[in-house]
Formats: C-alpha cells, sequence, structure tokens
C-alpha cells in the first residue's frame, strides 16, 4: 500500500439545485445492495422520517436480522414473494406474488406520505419478465417530488439505470462462499 497525504486544498463545490426526491439504485454482482438499502433507511428512520421497505424476493413470514430490526424499530418491512427462484415450486405463482406487490409499493410510492421507499431485490422480477419495466419507471417518473426510492439487485436495467439520480454498482472481489465458508446469521440474513 501505497502512503498518501490527505487533501487540504480541495475545491467546494456548492449544489446549485433544489432538494428533491431520488432514485437510488444498488446493483452489481458484489455484496451490499441491500445492506446499504437498509443503512438509508436506519438513516431516514433516524431523522424522524416515514419509510417503508418491501422485499420481493423474501416471504412475508421471514424474520432475518432485518425484519426483527426494523420491527423493532418501528420501520414496516413486508415480503412479497416465496423465495428465490430456484427455490420456488411454482414460478407462475412467484410472478403473480410480484404483481401483487409492485401494486402495493407502487400505491404507497405514489400516495407520496413516505420519504423512502425501498425495493430490495426487484431486479429479479423485472429481470424475469413478471413486472413491466415500463410501469416501474412511470411510477418512479410520477412519484411525489419528496419521495425517495432505492432499487435494489443484480443485473439493472439500462432504463433504470438511466432515469435514476445515483447508482452503484457493487463489484464481487472476493467471495467467503466461493472458498467454501457458508452463509452466516448476522452477516447474509
Amino acid at each position: 500500500m501505497e502512503i498518501e497525504k490527505p487533501p487540504v486544498d480541495r475545491e467546494r463545490v456548492i449544489p446549485s439545485g433544489e432538494r428533491r426526491g431520488l432514485v437510488i439504485v444498488h446493483t452489481g454482482d458484489g455484496k451490499g445492495k441491500s445492506t446499504a438499502a437498509f443503512g438509508l433507511a436506519l438513516r431516514a428512520h433516524g431523522r424522524g422520517k416515514a419509510v417503508r421497505i418491501y422485499q420481493f424476493m423474501k416471504v412475508p413470514s421471514a424474520r432475518f436480522g432485518e425484519h426483527r430490526v426494523f420491527e423493532q424499530l418501528g420501520v414496516p418491512i413486508e415480503g412479497l414473494g416465496d423465495g428465490f427462484s430456484w427455490k420456488s415450486k411454482d414460478l407462475e405463482h412467484s410472478a403473480e406474488l410480484a404483481r401483487e406487490g409492485w401494486g402495493r409499493a407502487e400505491s404507497v410510492i405514489r400516495a407520496g406520505d413516505h420519504f423512502l421507499v425501498v425495493l430490495d431485490e426487484i431486479m429479479y422480477p423485472l429481470r424475469y419478465g413478471w413486472l413491466a419495466l415500463d410501469a416501474v419507471l412511470a411510477c418512479l417518473r410520477e412519484r411525489p417530488p419528496h419521495v425517495h426510492v432505492v432499487l435494489t439487485g443484480r443485473g439493472a436495467p439500462a432504463e433504470l439505470i438511466e432515469l435514476a439520480d445515483t447508482v452503484t454498482e457493487m463489484a464481487m472481489i472476493k467471495h467467503h462462499y466461493k472458498a467454501g465458508v457458508p452463509a452466516q446469521r448476522g452477516i447474509e440474513d
């Protein structure tokens, strides 16, 4: 590692735009997409803002670590699916659940009562064709101007990346699973 000097003379750019709701996308093959979205949810909740989280691939009865803590904090988090597609026994049912869940999420976004809405793992139902990309894009464009929306998942469509205000791609450099270390509670859930 090369040691560097901390920056002391940096030109400060002062934004001239108006504060508004943002569309934020966390995508890529690396870990941390959902975790980053949950961090934003905690930050917003800590500021007294209304937050709602939808998880498109988790079952409604899921009790992962994030469900437990958000429940304790009073932040609504809702599983909309029946598990990841490779575990599903009925893909048409999975698609139906995604469409029903999107209907609920879209209503909440359009209502404008929440500062932040997280659409966790929405890229899977978009990529599988279970949700119409045009409908999601329309909702994001037409949402009330103060509503922030975070969308997570691998393989974000180019149209969504184009629409978004902020896009972060998580790159996998190394993953413990590939070395044979199994998923661990408190890290993966």
